[in-house]
């Protein structure tokens, strides 16, 4: 299973993005999926993290209120929708999905899927 995120850019602060990581393969099952991000200089991060259900969600304090994550289960998709950017949301998201079940889901370690990352840019 490959997954592919797309959809980051150069925004400017109070501007939104959607992200996009969509799976592919013959069979895909994942323990819920997440999204970090890593800016420059830092360690990776936890962003937010759906379950399986598709209905429990999770989100670090940092986004809490202006990031939402939602998934398209009949096109294998995890969406990560940015509100009210800002400068410090500058960094390469990263989607991730794993093949176990755990209850830690905001460590990177948690995770052993990823995808290839894309770009967000804020400027002020």
């Amino acid at each position: 299973v490959q997954l592919q995120a797309s959809g980051g850019g150069l925004v400017q602060a109070g501007d939104s993005l959607r992200l996009s990581c969509a799976a592919s393969g013959r069979t895909f099952r994942s323990y819920g999926m997440s999204w970090f991000r890593e800016a420059p200089g830092k360690e990776r991060e936890f962003v937010a993290y759906i379950r399986m259900d598709g209905f429990n969600t999770y989100y670090a304090d940092s986004v809490k209120g202006r990031f939402t994550i939602s998934r398209d289960k009949a096109k294998n998709t995890v969406y990560l929708l940015m509100n009210s950017l800002k400068p410090e949301d500058t960094a390469v998201y990263y989607c991730a999905g794993r093949s176990y079940w755990s209850e830690n889901y905001s460590s990177s370690r948690a995770w052993d899927n990823w995808g290839q990352g894309t770009q967000v840019t804020v400027s002020s």
